[in-house]
């Protein structure tokens, strides 16, 4: 039925996101970088009071309540945020204004590969750069590519490493297109590159709820620009993009910077705590800027111990990708989910 699409539709390949087991389901679910803690309580009661009349009317059309509340945290004017159905969402209108054929994006690799569906569905030119081996950004060669639109995934998954500010600040200065950070893993490392978009008319940040503030259900997530830059993308955005339950909840959680935190400084902890213990089973650990590591198994491929782990109840993320193909991405769960899955690890390297 490929003749009812777009060519550049009928021909790409479609993203595919990590297994979504049905809550309740007994499954320990370290695949897709969710946040192991409730969100805040304040964002919970939130959505036990709401009035019913917030879902009989439609929601504000750029979610004032939540971008007030971004506004408030971090210290920056109501018009230089934009709000988004996740930042997938934010993510698709940046694509859908900026590039087409003859206007491409650029990206360092390994890194979010949603990058490239969303370039495939607006017939644009994709230009893959490989990170250096010691993944130092490749500077010189984005800005050779010359692209509408730079990614760059800071902290970076798969490979939870972080881009240095002053890399960025080099590449931002250079680039004649936009270059869009996404900070999807911020809230998880010690520094952030929303300095640079007060420094460039040309740099987007864009931030999630989803896992800094256990709100992946909610999707909910929002960009920081120069008010001239997301006059553009509003054009693009639809009309309602944002609901309003997730507005509410979102701006509570938003301003309970403590709660977030106090769950953040747990994680971390337990990261370090995870790490040492997959190296001492003989695992090679990257270092980590995220809410997940990225580990080589000794021994036993990591497709097999993927499909090991499956079947004993715990989901990790597994890449049949180049470079990537001998390798785990597993989201740090709480320190009981972390122990039941390097008891499962232990198993399956044992076969």
């Amino acid at each position: 039925m490929t003749q009812f699409f777009r060519s550049a539709v009928a021909h790409m390949t479609g993203y595919t996101p990590g297994e979504q087991p049905r809550p309740g389901t007994p499954i320990i679910k370290l695949n897709t970088n969710e946040n192991p803690y409730p969100p805040s309580p304040r964002a919970v009661e939130v959505l036990r009071s709401l009035d019913s009349e917030w879902l009989r009317r439609y929601p504000t059309p750029y979610a004032n309540d939540f971008r007030q509340a971004v506004s408030d945290v971090l210290q920056i004017p109501l018009d230089w945020v934009m709000v988004g159905n996740g930042s997938d969402d934010l993510l698709n209108v940046i694509v859908r204004a900026c590039a087409e054929p003859g206007r491409g994006v650029v990206y360092p690799t390994p890194t979010y590969v949603l990058y490239r569906t969303l370039a495939a569905m607006q017939a644009a030119a994709v230009t893959e750069i490989p990170y250096g081996e010691d993944l130092s950004l490749p500077i010189n060669a984005l800005v050779a590519a010359n692209g509408a639109l730079t990614f760059i995934v800071s902290p970076n998954s798969p490979t939870a490493h972080r881009v240095g500010r002053d890399e960025l600040r080099t590449l931002a200065s250079q680039l004649a297109g936009v270059l869009v950070i996404d900070e999807a893993y911020v809230d998880f490392t010690e520094q952030s590159a929303f300095p640079l978009v007060k420094e460039y008319n040309n740099v987007i940040i864009v931030r999630t709820l989803s896992k800094g503030y256990s709100l992946a259900g909610l999707r909910l997530g929002f960009a920081v620009a120069n008010p001239d830059l997301l006059n553009g993308l509003f054009k693009v955005k639809d009309s309602y993009n944002v609901d309003a339950i997730a507005c509410l909840v979102g701006a509570a959680a938003m301003r309970d910077q403590a709660y977030k935190t106090e769950c953040i400084a747990k994680i971390k902890a337990s990261r370090t705590q995870l790490a040492a213990d997959l190296q001492h089973i003989g695992c090679k650990v990257w270092d980590s800027q995220t809410n997940f590591l990225l580990t080589q198994p000794p021994e036993r491929s990591a497709a097999f111990l993927y499909q090991s782990l499956k079947e004993q109840g715990i989901l990790v993320r597994y890449f049949n990708h180049p470079g990537l193909d001998d390798k785990l991405r597993i989201t740090v769960g709480t320190d009981a989910q972390n122990q039941i899955l390097l008891e499962a690890l232990n198993r399956g390297l044992k076969g």
